[in-house]
């Protein structure tokens, strides 16, 4: 098993940025590829972007493409997401999410699940 803790979440201004972080600990961080996701009020669960177990593939939803980097750190069990020139609809709660087989967009793929961290983006 994995545990999965989300840190960086906040209040920003249109515009600005911020890097979410996802610490995992229990087992092997490498064995997974890491996935964002995010939820806002009264709507479902939606991919973001996930990353390959060495980090050399990368994939991102159309709505963040270009604005949301992805990227992790095996030596410190660490994923990552960094997202700039943030708008209002990015509010949401950001979730990471790990998975053991697959390189997936579906949130059914993935085996485990931080507890979220707020983002709210302020016009």
């Amino acid at each position: 098993q994995v545990q999965l803790v989300e840190s960086g979440g906040g209040l920003v201004q249109v515009g600005g940025s911020l890097r979410l972080s996802c610490a995992a600990s229990g087992s092997t961080f490498s064995n997974y590829a890491m996935g964002w996701f995010r939820q806002a009020p009264g709507k479902e669960r939606e991919f973001v972007a996930v990353i390959s177990w060495s980090g050399g593939s990368t994939y991102y939803a159309d709505s963040v493409k270009g604005r949301f980097t992805i990227s992790r750190d095996n030596a410190k069990n660490t994923a990552y997401l960094q997202m700039n020139s943030l708008k209002p609809e990015d509010t949401a709660v950001y979730y990471c999410a790990a998975d053991e087989e697959t390189l997936s967009n579906e949130l059914g793929s993935y085996d485990y699940w931080g507890q979220g961290t707020q983002v709210t983006v302020s016009s």
